[in-house]
């Protein structure tokens, strides 16, 4: 496995070893798990060569102390991807990837996938997003990138960043399921924050997803939402923040349930200091 910091390191690597190889591109902040794992299980089961970035996005974070608590143990990722097949890491710092003001600054116009749920609680926060994957597509040029399903907006993000303002570069966009505890709890960096209590407590945010997709044609919309909430914040360590239904792929708001539609409940919930998002597919 290689390592590299900087991008003409990277690039030059590129052009004389990968030459007419298919190249997978998982990008990650670090703290990686078993879902993480698994994009790469796949990736390296679709492609000849797995590229893996390892880089904390001060851009989409909208919160300081969010960005100063976030995980970081970059010398156990490098283990973990090494043994699990990754074929090279880049782990650039801040200023190779933003090497000046402008360089931070988004020109995308996604209108409503960034207006609803995560766009409306985290202003500026997708704007982030597409502007440091957008520079790491650019960078690494990957045939085929794989994103979990925990993020499920940030996918439909990225899926139109690059099919409508990265179309030259040809690059699929590919959605892998959420990989779950044993208790359920969608996996996620942020998790290993927890305190025992909040960790226990946290289950009950993937239990009343399955109970939703069990039973949301017993209850209008708006009862749904009602319920969801009452049985997450009935728990002292958890408040919701939101709970949506939305189509996917256009993320309209459901507000009937209609036999033709793809319909995900999207949650996010605040435990302690610590926010967590999930989804499932109610139809």
């Amino acid at each position: 496995m290689q390592v590299f910091e900087t991008v003409l390191s990277l690039q030059n690597y590129f052009k004389t070893e990968f030459n007419g190889k298919s190249i997978a591109f998982i990008p990650t902040m670090g703290a990686l798990h078993q879902g993480h794992l698994s994009l790469i299980k796949r990736a390296k089961n679709e492609n000849d060569i797995v590229v893996v970035s390892i880089f904390v996005n001060p851009t989409q974070f909208n919160n300081a102390n969010d960005l100063k608590n976030y995980p970081r143990n970059l010398d156990k990722d490098l283990k973990l991807l090494e043994r699990n097949n990754c074929d090279l890491v880049f782990t650039p710092s801040v200023s190779e990837i933003y090497p000046d003001e402008n360089s931070k600054k988004s020109t995308y116009n996604f209108g409503k996938i960034v207006e609803v749920m995560e766009g409306k609680f985290r202003p500026g926060h997708f704007d982030g997003v597409a502007n440091v994957v957008s520079r790491l597509f650019k960078i690494i040029k990957p045939d085929n990138a794989y994103f979990g399903q925990k993020d499920f907006q940030q996918y439909i993000l990225i899926k139109t960043l690059a099919d409508k303002y990265l179309s030259d570069l040809n690059i699929q966009v590919h959605r892998c399921p959420i990989i779950r505890e044993e208790d359920g709890l969608a996996m996620s960096s942020r998790n290993v924050l927890l305190s025992p209590e909040q960790r226990k407590s946290a289950a009950l945010i993937s239990q009343t997803l399955f109970w939703a997709k069990d039973n949301y044609q017993k209850y209008t919309v708006d009862e749904l939402k009602k319920q969801i909430t009452n049985k997450i914040n009935a728990d002292k360590y958890l408040k919701i923040e939101y709970i949506e239904f939305v189509s996917d792929p256009e993320l309209n708001e459901i507000t009937n349930w209609g036999l033709e539609q793809k319909i995900v409940a999207c949650i996010a919930v605040q435990v302690g200091d610590v926010r967590l998002i999930d989804n499932i597919y109610l139809s």
